[in-house]
């Protein structure tokens, strides 16, 4: 971008250039680097609304604190586009999100500004606390800062966190960035407090007035200070911190540089926990992502200039895309029809209502639809206890988020046989928001859980078959689904099940059998085209089709197995296990993620450098059967 543009943008390079801007000049760097955001997500996509509300907020903690030195954390990362830019990534947004790109969120191997690796929500606080008294213990000094959203503060890990922050003795700021908004709108009664906002602004101004003119009374002074404290709790969200320990401060606006600059200078003077309440817009200063944050949350490549503009809906789409419908669309249909049918369906959602499908069903059926919050731990116990009384739950939410949950899915639920049914989106490799959000460990943490069965659909109808064969058990059940949509197969209307443990043999070919399972049925169909294969489709992970497995490892030279999933306790690791258990020794590949976090880039770019496409399937085949040794850990490295 030429100077024309940006002129003060293009003098920053570090902080330490943001440094050497006089403070009246910040306003104006705001409106260009809010500028450049929108144009530069416009051309990669990715996270803008909330990237938007935080402008000044980054601009004014680099310019105040002095980073590196001084830690600054952010929750989640989807906040943290203009602290990228301004710690010398500008140039690197081209590429964001993308292979070999930088990060959508803070990483530590990125930057040294980036203190934290962040991804799933509510860590900044914990994060921080370490960071703070593991300074205090070294014996040196700094300033150490987490900013946390409204949204993300709903998460009992930010509690557990305040809890212990403020009786550490540790000097630490917590920021809370309240935009009324998580990507979801935010639920829960910490909302109903944040909300009392204005009261809280009267209440402040009154109470100077009032001091101002009881100073001359101490009797009157006290009962009044009494009186505040009291009506400070009804009408304010300051107490509920501060009887964590902490000094409270605000509301204030966090668009105005004026006021956020000098009382974040201020607060830096201070000991001990301190913490700030500012208020901020999602998609501030671009009025489309203002009106409508949730859908320019996480963006694709869009025009600047018009916003985003949904196809007209005279448009007829190509005849194979009309087929397609997204797994969450898949799930989401199946929940009302479900819902429609069963009185006892009740849906759960730790805040990701739209991202997982329910936003139909919320609307259909309001009573049975129960968004908990950033709170995963919670939505399972929460399912849990309704199921104990004859309800059935479905849990929606994201194969990395359940990771977080994964005690309460073994203690609260697989333990006590609970029917709970666990609809898993995003399984596998989900693309641009890379490593923390690719489900790449949910068949194994799932495989290992007495009680469970697992399924992964081949395509959309297999999916609704699937989630009514979950939905009917008395158990607890899972339905895994990847990003995106399958096959292109049409749904039924009606919900049917499937036979429990039960895969399909799809293709009969010579010597080679590909088993596999979800979203590789379709490279592995492709690639037995080529290699005159068999494949089967396996369908369950738990309970195993074990008569299938045994049947083709008699009949073929060689057993691939195929999984969107790590090879540690996956289905490969299960195949082999039963294998060796019936004495069978035909030489088994296995395929899958390999033993290494994955990085961001396109998922089908990703398949392919891993293997994992029609081509790499072929491949590793011949080559082992060209060495005559098949590899038992044939991820590519």
């Amino acid at each position: 971008m030429s100077r024309d543009v940006y002129p003060l943008l293009d003098t920053i390079r570090s902080p330490a250039d943001l440094r050497q801007l006089e403070r009246a000049q910040l306003s104006a760097l705001a409106t260009e680097l809010r500028a450049f955001l929108v144009d530069s997500v416009s051309r990669t996509g990715g996270h803008l609304s909330s990237n938007l509300g935080t402008v000044e907020l980054a601009i004014a903690l680099h310019y105040v604190f002095n980073t590196p030195e001084d830690r600054l954390v952010w929750d989640v990362g989807h906040q943290s586009y203009a602290h990228k830019i301004l710690t010398g990534r500008r140039e690197g947004m081209a590429r964001l999100r993308m292979k070999d790109g930088i990060s959508g969120f803070p990483r530590r191997a990125e930057s040294p500004y980036d203190t934290f690796g962040v991804g799933h929500s509510s860590t900044s606080i914990s994060a921080a606390l370490g960071m703070a008294l593991a300074a205090k213990q070294k014996g040196e000094t700094r300033k150490v800062v987490a900013i946390i959203g409204d949204g993300a503060m709903s998460a009992g890990m930010a509690f557990e966190a305040l809890n212990n922050a403020g009786v550490a003795d540790a000097d630490m700021l917590v920021i809370l960035n309240d935009n009324e908004m998580s990507i979801s709108p935010p639920v829960g009664a910490l909302n109903n407090i944040l909300t009392r906002l204005m009261s809280g602004k009267t209440f402040n101004a009154a109470r100077k007035v009032g001091r101002h003119m009881l100073g001359v009374a101490p009797p009157l002074l006290e009962l009044a200070r009494r009186a505040e404290e009291h009506v400070k709790g009804m009408i304010t969200p300051g107490a509920l911190f501060e009887e964590f320990g902490f000094h409270y401060y605000g509301p204030i606006d966090g668009h105005d540089l004026a006021a956020l600059v000098p009382t974040l200078e201020n607060i830096k003077k201070l000991k001990g926990p301190q913490f700030l309440h500012i208020l901020t817009r999602k998609g501030q200063g671009y009025p489309q992502a203002e009106e409508n944050p949730v859908l320019y949350h996480g963006v694709g490549k869009f025009d600047a200039a018009t916003g985003i503009v949904a196809s007209p809906s005279t448009q007829t789409p190509p005849p194979q895309a009309a087929k397609k419908r997204a797994y969450t669309r898949i799930f989401g249909d199946w929940l009302c029809d479900m819902a429609a049918a069963d009185e006892r369906l009740v849906g759960i959602t730790p805040a990701m209502r739209e991202g997982s499908g329910l936003a139909r069903f919320a609307e259909q059926f309001p009573d049975r639809y129960y968004d908990v919050g950033i709170a995963e731990q919670h939505a399972v116990t929460f399912a849990a206890g309704l199921a104990t009384e004859g309800l059935k739950p479905v849990v929606a939410i994201y194969a990395t988020f359940l990771q977080r949950a994964y005690d309460q899915l073994i203690h609260d639920v697989a333990l006590q046989n609970l029917p709970v049914l666990f609809a898993i989106d995003r399984g596998g490799l989900v693309g641009a928001d890379g490593a923390t959000h690719h489900g790449a460990f949910d068949l194994s943490f799932l495989n290992c859980v007495p009680n469970m069965v697992i399924m992964a659909p081949a395509d959309e109808a297999e999916c609704r078959q699937m989630l009514s064969t979950g939905f009917h058990l008395d158990c607890p059940a899972a339905v895994r689904y990847p990003r995106g949509s399958g096959m292109g197969a049409i749904p039924a209307d009606h919900l049917e099940t499937l036979p429990v443990g039960k895969g399909v043999a799809l293709r009969e070919g010579q010597d080679v059998a590909l088993l596999a399972v979800g979203s590789m049925v379709a490279p592995a169909l492709a690639a037995a085209e080529i290699l005159n294969a068999s494949v089967a489709n396996l369908r369950f992970i738990k309970p195993l089709d074990v008569e299938l497995v045994l049947r083709l490892a008699k009949s073929h030279a060689l057993i691939v197995t195929l999984e969107e999933n790590a090879l540690i306790g996956g289905v490969g690791s299960e195949v082999a296990r039963t294998l060796a258990e019936h004495g069978i020794h035909t030489p088994i590949l296995r395929l899958g993620l390999p033993d290494r976090f994955i990085d961001h880039g396109e998922q089908g770019e990703l398949l392919a450098e891993l293997g994992l496409d029609a081509q790499g399937i072929v491949e590793s085949v011949l080559k082992t059967r060209k060495n005559h040794a098949p590899t038992k850990n044939s991820g590519t490295p």
